[in-house]
């Protein structure tokens, strides 16, 4: 049963608005913590030692937001939307007061696990409450602002970590948040209606909740080990996976017969739904494995500095600013989101086909240019996903639908990230075999001891420095040809690693884009108390 609140009807503007801005703040903050960690690692490191956890530093956050994300998704389903934003804000905020003042590194990353938990939260109900404030047809520019909280996020989040690490210690990366955060906090306590979606009858999955973890954890896990510092680790992720496939297997039968399930097998008979979490799931682990890896390339084969691979990215930021919100007024404008889907769709598709012609000879402003594209691509793909998902569900299930498609996402993102990480070592590793036995072969043994490969695949500074200790060991007559000779071997097992790893990418764009053939168009609902008026013909 329901007793619905119809807060598009009943709320005025002007308390729409104050809510949106509200939940904005929190969000960015959120975002902003994902990329601002990262230009503080080396002095966190200085500080703290213990370089065999500053992964976890990422990983914990990352892992722990990825399974609370269902979880909280179902929770203001069921009880509110302000209790779990609420809830999210001060559990975020105590983890970053608890960051910054880390003693140790095991501290800062219990610490950042709770910033994710709070995180989780936040984010599960962000993209679900303009959902509850506005009706589908009115909703779509609000999506094209919301996906912009993220670009502007990534564009602050580098400059401004460097600039608050340097200026006041990496700690107020983390204190930041709070004078920030706290006027945000106090709005939505002291002004912020529950955001029901109506329920009368409540009960928690708490079988499915302690599934869920057990398929999401020991995954995320296996998906995390860097095989570079925990090869005892790594022995263990085939009993991690395992775990996390019976996991799922249990999960699945449980959910088909709860009462409240924490993520309802139902939702997925209704093809919009299916299709987009679909979509989203290989849009966005391709789109990480463009990020992530075009630095590797930017600065083990162009020779570029960290900072100016850092900014080579840049593009694709302006870019998924400027179609966010262009798109997000046409569908206002038209109320069809089809057609700019499968635009974005395409965009993707030939931003991977020019990032797969990527070759030493390659010139700065071609990045720029492909990069752009991937940019147009992704600010029209993902909002359009989020509307026409939320459009498609009934309302009483639009936060675990928002939540879940999220869920997604990050899982896809952290397994795109993994395994094709693991491929682009075996690749390197395999080009650098091959390219330096015929050189090491004319070498002394005491020169070719410093082309040690599992030195080298690491790039960057590592192989410089082993490059400079190699050239040391020779004769000044040899040290111009056989180092050039060495580069361009470097060179090379980067350059085709890097490209083959896009290469790939192309099919799984290529499939997104064909799923998005397929999605029904549904009229945009212009009331959040008409039922998603497609889902009898849908599911049936």
């Amino acid at each position: 049963m329901e007793r619905r609140i119809d807060y598009a009807e009943v709320l005025d503007e002007r308390t729409k608005i104050l809510i949106l801005v509200a939940v904005f703040s929190g969000l960015f903050l959120t975002s902003l913590d994902q990329t601002i960690v990262s230009a503080a690692l080396p002095k966190i490191l200085a500080d703290l030692g213990d370089l065999d956890l500053l992964a976890w530093t990422s990983t914990a956050y990352l892992l722990v937001s990825t399974a609370a994300l269902p979880i909280f998704g179902k929770l203001s389903d069921l009880y509110g939307r302000k209790g779990i934003l609420v809830f999210g804000m001060v559990v975020f905020l105590v983890g970053s007061a608890l960051c910054g003042l880390a003693p140790t590194m095991l501290a800062l990353v219990v610490s950042r696990g709770l910033q994710g938990l709070g995180a989780g939260g936040i984010a599960s109900v962000a993209l679900t409450i303009p959902a509850d404030l506005y009706p589908p047809a009115e909703r779509a520019r609000l999506q094209g602002w919301l996906a912009s909280v993220f670009a502007v996020s990534g564009i602050v989040g580098p400059f401004l970590g460097g600039f608050l690490t340097d200026s006041f210690g990496w700690h107020w990366i983390f204190f930041i948040n709070l004078p920030f955060g706290l006027p945000a906090l106090l709005f939505a306590l002291a002004a912020m209606p529950t955001l029901e979606s109506g329920r009368t009858e409540r009960a928690i999955d708490f079988a499915g909740a302690g599934l869920l973890l057990v398929t999401v954890v020991p995954l995320l896990v296996a998906c995390s080990l860097d095989p570079e510092r925990f090869q005892d680790g790594l022995q263990v992720v085939p009993l991690l996976l395992a775990v996390s496939a019976v996991g799922l297997v249990i999960f699945l039968v449980v959910e088909g017969r709860a009462r409240e399930p924490l993520l309802p097998l139902r939702l997925f008979r209704i093809p919009v739904f299916t299709l987009m979490c679909a979509i989203s799931a290989l849009a966005g682990g391709c789109f990480i494995s463009a990020l992530l890896f075009l630095p590797i390339f930017l600065v083990n084969v162009l020779g570029t500095s960290a900072t100016e691979a850092g900014l080579a990215i840049m593009p694709e930021t302006i870019g998924f600013l400027i179609t966010a919100v262009v798109s997000g007024q046409i569908v206002q404008r038209t109320g069809r989101y089809k057609g700019v889907l499968l635009a974005g769709l395409l965009l993707l598709c030939v931003a991977y086909g020019g990032l797969a012609t990527l070759s030493p000879a390659t010139q700065l402003p071609q990045i720029w240019l492909w990069m752009t594209i991937l940019g147009l691509g992704i600010g029209a793909t993902f909002p359009q996903v989020n509307l026409a998902l939320q459009n498609a569900v009934p309302y009483a299930d639009v936060g675990t639908a928002t939540s879940g498609r999220l869920f997604f996402v990050q899982l896809s993102q952290t397994a795109a990230g993994a395994i094709f990480g693991g491929v682009l070592t075996t690749l390197v590793t395999a080009s650098l075999v091959g390219g330096l036995a015929p050189i090491t072969a004319d070498l002394p043994g005491a020169s070719a001891r410093y082309l040690d490969t599992r030195v080298l695949r690491n790039g960057g500074e590592a192989a410089a420095n082993a490059l400079v200790a190699f050239e040391r060991t020779l004769p000044p007559p040899q040290r111009v040809a056989v180092v050039g000779e060495v580069r361009e071997v470097l060179h090379r097992a980067f350059a085709d690693a890097v490209v083959r790893l896009y290469t790939y990418a192309v099919p799984l764009v290529v499939v997104a884009t064909l799923l998005g053939l397929v999605v029904p168009e549904l009229p945009l609902r212009r009331s959040n108390t008409q039922e998603g008026a497609s889902l009898a013909g849908e599911t049936g």
